[in-house]
This record gives structure tokens, sequence and C-alpha cells, in this order.
């Protein structure tokens, strides 16, 4: 993130390297927060709760106790930090918007340079009209009303309905894809994780075909 300073006011420039930069820290500390729960998940049925006493009282001996506190307690910092960081990614992700939503001000003071931009690029084939906040589109940047250049193997040449790209997500989880769409005018691309998150599908957007 860049710092710029104007009257006196200390102001963070946030960029879209910069939230997948955070994604892939968010990324990481999941990561290692699976890898503690493999390893607590060795020992029994001892988790992050389960008693390390028997009935006397004892400690018990059918468990690594060291491994077992050291996994718990790296288990508890590792989804404070996983917190920290989501924290962090929602209010990159908000500064950002509002960057483009000040800079579309830019834009239309010189309409004709835009549409002949827009004019030469390739056709989408698709448009985001649904994103849930928090879902794994949300977090990899898409916006509503990005126009989809390409999404994964998908472009316009080869798309035939949105069950092509379906069928890229569903297999592809856990895998990057590369995403080109139209935003204002611009070309952009993005990289998107499609994965398991507390809502519906993988990605917790929705596309409507556009028919040119």
């Amino acid at each position: 993130m860049k710092m710029t300073e104007g009257n006196g006011v200390v102001e963070q420039i946030v960029t879209e390297e910069d939230i997948r930069l955070l994604i892939k820290r968010k990324d990481e500390i999941e990561e290692q927060i699976k890898a503690y729960y493999d390893t607590l998940e060795d020992q029994g049925d001892v988790g992050m709760h389960g008693p390390l006493v028997d009935a006397e009282g004892f400690p018990r001996a059918d468990v690594d106790l060291y491994t077992v506190r050291t996994a718990r307690h790296n288990v508890s910092r590792l989804q404070n930090d996983h917190k920290t960081v989501m924290v962090e990614i929602e209010n990159a992700l908000h500064k950002l918007h509002a960057k483009v939503r000040v800079n579309k001000q830019d834009e239309e003071m010189a309409p004709v340079e835009a549409t002949d931009h827009a004019a030469s690029l390739p056709s989408p084939f698709a448009r985001v009209d649904t994103i849930v906040q928090g879902s794994p589109a949300f977090l990899a940047g898409l916006q509503i009303g990005d126009e989809i250049l390409e999404f994964g193997s998908v472009n316009a040449r080869n798309f035939k309905n949105l069950h092509d790209v379906a069928s890229v997500v569903q297999h592809s989880e856990g895998k990057s894809l590369r995403v080109g769409l139209i935003r204002k005018g611009e070309k952009v691309h993005l990289h998107l994780t499609p994965q398991q998150w507390s809502g519906r599908g993988l990605l917790g957007c929705n596309l409507v075909p556009l028919r040119r």
C-alpha cells in the first residue's frame, strides 16, 4: 500500500496487487491451521477442547501432551491472525472500490476517448449481476457490472452457454483461475480461486450471458 499526503492528511492508496498479497497471506494462514488440525486429529479425539487428563486426574498417556498443547496454541493464534487479515482484505476492497467510484468522474469527462477504447476491446460473453460479500468472487475483487472476456479456458470464441463456465469452476476447485474482464471501459485481469466457503457454490457470484 502506498501513502500519499494532501492538505496535511495522509491517505493509503490500495492497489489490486495489495489485495492479491493479502489473499495469499489468508490462504497461507488457512493452510497452517489445517496442518495443526491434522496434527490434533493424529492424537485421537482430543481436538481443541478434549481433556488432557484421565478420569483419575493424571496426564493422559495415550497422547503427546506437548504436541497437543503446541498445536492448540498455534491454532488459536492463527485464527486471530485469520480474523485480522480478513478485516484487512475487506477494508482494502472498500478503499479500492471507493477509488474506482472517484475515478468514474474522470472517465465521464472524456466519454469519446472511453468509447473508442472500449470499441477496441474483445466482446464479453457474460456480465456479473450479483456478488455475495465475503465470497471467493468478492475477495478476488470481482464487481457487479464487470463484463467477462475470459474465465479460465472459456472465452468469447468458445463460449456456448454458462454451463461452460460452471464446468471450469467444478474442475478447478482450489485452483487459481485467470479472469479477464471489462470494467468501466478498461480491460482488467483478476485471479479467482473457486472454493468452499460459508455460502452456496464455489464462487458466490452470478453471471448472466450477453448476446452480442
